[in-house]
């Protein structure tokens, strides 16, 4: 898939230089970066959605006791 990706001048000098210096593509980098934290950036955002949700009463916790007997049927 291809994206496109519009980066501000500090940011995209930098990708340039380390892409140049090292030998590799930015690319390479770009997809070393989302391959790295996407994990972070999805447990950081969802959680914000969850919470959210929580919030305004679109969702409840469970006592642990309510989620072991849930666990059981």
């Amino acid at each position: 898939m291809a994206i496109s990706l519009r980066l501000d001048h500090d940011l995209e000098t930098r990708l340039n230089h380390l892409a140049q210096a090292t030998g590799r593509t930015k690319t390479f980098y770009l997809r070393k970066l989302i391959e790295d934290h996407l994990d972070d950036l999805e447990d950081a955002y969802l959680a914000e959605r969850a919470l959210e949700q929580l919030r305004q009463g679109r969702d409840r916790t469970l006592t642990s006791e309510e989620f072991w007997r849930d666990m059981e049927d």
